[in-house]
């Protein structure tokens, strides 16, 4: 969920560091996201994760995708839970608690501490876009994925909320990069470099915005939108209010998983 260029890997590191700016985030999508079951809850509808098996998370977060799922923690002989960020690890420890079969790492998908076919699941959303070089992380994640396993990773698709935004605010050129590293759109064919089946589900959703400093606060948890952090909140508020039609603004969302074997 983030617009601008994956390249500026200290926006990356600014915008993940601690739980805040992620969390302002996933409170907007939950609140005005017009399909109720949820994000969070869709995708783990879609996961196969059967008692006595042994999962991998990458790149976590503070650990919201499980909390209040103690029965699907429960059934894994081992929970692996990882973040590339100790400040987010700091926070999923407190948001998930301590338990005999999770066991929470720093990790960095690239360079993966695991052995061989460890692993009868392995997730990673919302983030492969982000890693400089993703066919060794997609190759770390194989190596680790027993045969037979399945790997979940979620992402966005390329008819987004952020390109309406950037046309809002005139944004183009150097101001505005889309992340289009990996999509729902292209990251079938890059899956398929190291998986023989990588399966695209797609999350019917869009947004139904009725509170504008709510859109406000989203916009300026954006480290990486810098061309709309750098204008003053008035100049936001005013391109926005153009847009309010009945009392709401409506935007397009496109967001799934891939389920790879």
């Amino acid at each position: 969920m983030q617009i601008g260029s994956s390249n500026d890997t200290a926006a990356v590191k600014a915008q993940y560091a601690t739980s805040k700016r992620y969390d302002v985030r996933v409170n907007f999508h939950d609140m005005y996201s017009t399909n109720k079951q949820g994000y969070s809850d869709w995708l783990v509808s879609n996961y196969d994760i059967r008692e006595g098996m042994k999962v991998l998370e990458l790149g976590g977060g503070p650990g919201g995708l499980w909390v209040g799922r103690e029965d699907i923690i429960a059934r894994c002989s081992k929970f692996v839970f990882t973040d590339f960020s100790e400040g987010m690890l700091e926070t999923a420890k407190k948001n998930l608690g301590e338990r005999d079969n999770i066991e929470f790492r720093v990790a960095d998908i690239q360079n993966l501490d695991f052995e061989d076919d460890e692993f009868d699941v392995v997730i990673a959303n919302g983030m492969l876009y982000h890693v400089p070089d993703l066919e060794k992380a997609l190759s770390e994640v194989r190596r680790v994925l027993k045969d037979g396993g399945v790997f979940y990773c979620a992402t966005f698709g390329e008819n987004n909320f952020t390109d309406k935004l950037a046309e809002w605010f005139e944004l183009g050129g150097e101001e505005f990069h889309p992340n289009h590293n990996f999509t729902l759109q292209n990251g079938g064919e890059k899956l398929q470099k190291e998986f023989k089946e990588a399966k695209v589900i797609v999350f019917e959703d869009s947004l139904h915005i009725t509170e504008m400093e709510h859109l406000v606060e989203y916009l300026q948890s954006l480290a990486s939108f810098k061309a709309i952090l750098d204008l003053p909140v008035e100049k936001i508020r005013e391109i926005l209010s153009t847009h309010f039609e009945n009392g709401a603004i409506d935007l397009p969302k496109e967001y799934g998983t891939f389920a790879c074997q």
